[in-house]
Formats: structure tokens, sequence, C-alpha cells
């Protein structure tokens, strides 16, 4: 199967240049009615109060590879364990506001176990509850998300891999 590799630019906020990249890995889990995880989050900060919907996941610490950090991540935020399927792509993006460029790798997983969630970083605060959705409802809400701001520069990262999962559905 062939990767997804996109570049994007944020158009939102004026370009000062980057203190930083951060790795992120990302996870569209399926459960077993085959029902993707997808959150809630929001925010009140210094992009602005928005709610919007993002999929499971987050930065990859020292010494950690993507795939180990994405299952840290998907313990912490959805209390499950799960099992890397396949590798989906990557996006690169920017937040030039936090003058910070992102190289966010996406993972197709299964469920494998329910546990407990237990928030750790600061931005697990923002996600409001997670929902287990059809694909074709995640591909909605992401084509109804707002195009502004954090939520227009996560639509813009999260839409092409929904799409790609529910044209895959489709066959």
């Amino acid at each position: 199967m062939s990767k997804l590799h996109l570049t994007l630019k944020d158009e939102e906020y004026p370009y000062s240049g980057f203190s930083h990249t951060r790795l992120v890995a990302r996870a569209f889990v399926m459960d077993e009615k085959g029902n993707y995880a997808l959150h809630t989050v929001s925010r009140d900060d210094a992009f602005g109060c928005q709610t919007y919907f993002e999929t499971p996941g987050g930065g990859v610490e020292k010494g950690e590879s993507p795939e180990i950090a994405l299952v840290r991540e998907c313990k912490e935020e959805l209390g499950e364990e799960v099992e890397i399927l396949e590798e989906l792509g990557s996006v690169d993006d920017a937040y030039n506001l936090i003058k910070r460029a992102n190289h966010n790798v996406y993972f197709l997983c299964r469920k494998l176990s329910t546990g407990e969630k237990h928030f750790v970083s600061r931005g697990d605060a923002f996600i409001k509850k997670t929902e287990h959705l059809p694909i074709n409802e995640i591909v909605a809400r992401y084509q109804a998300q707002d195009d502004h701001g954090v939520a227009g520069l996560v639509k813009r990262r999260e839409l092409p891999f929904a799409l790609l999962l529910s044209e895959r559905s489709a066959k």
C-alpha cells in the first residue's frame, strides 16, 4: 500500500522562523466493531478558543521510536493497548505562532484491550471526550470542522488519512 506524504504550511499566523521540530506519532485506532477513536479537543490558549476533532497521539520522547511513542500515547489517552497494523504516511506541518515545525507519522492500529486512561501531558487536558465512530462519520466531522486556527491546521493534516481509510472500507 502506498503511503501518504504531505507538506502543509501554516497560513494562519506570520512566519518568524522555527525554534524546534517535534516528532509526533498519531493513530487511527480501530476497535472490534470497525470504528475508530476520535478525540474532541477544546482549548483556550494562545491559539484562541476552539473545539475540534483529532486522532490520538503525541510527541515522541527522547530515546523512543514513533511506534513505541504511539503505543504509549494510546495507553495514556485511550487506556487502550494497541497493535500497529501499518504506517499510513506522514505530514510535515508547522505552528508558526509557537515557532514549531512538526513531523507527524500516522499509523493504523487495532485495539487489543481497554484499561484506564491516565493523562500525563499538558495537551491531554484539552481532550474533552473520545468517541469510537465509523470512518464515514469521522470524514464528515473533519469536513465540517472550522478551516481556521488550530482546527483548520488539524483538519488539513488528518482529513486525507480519514479519506484514505474511508476509500479502503468502501472496497
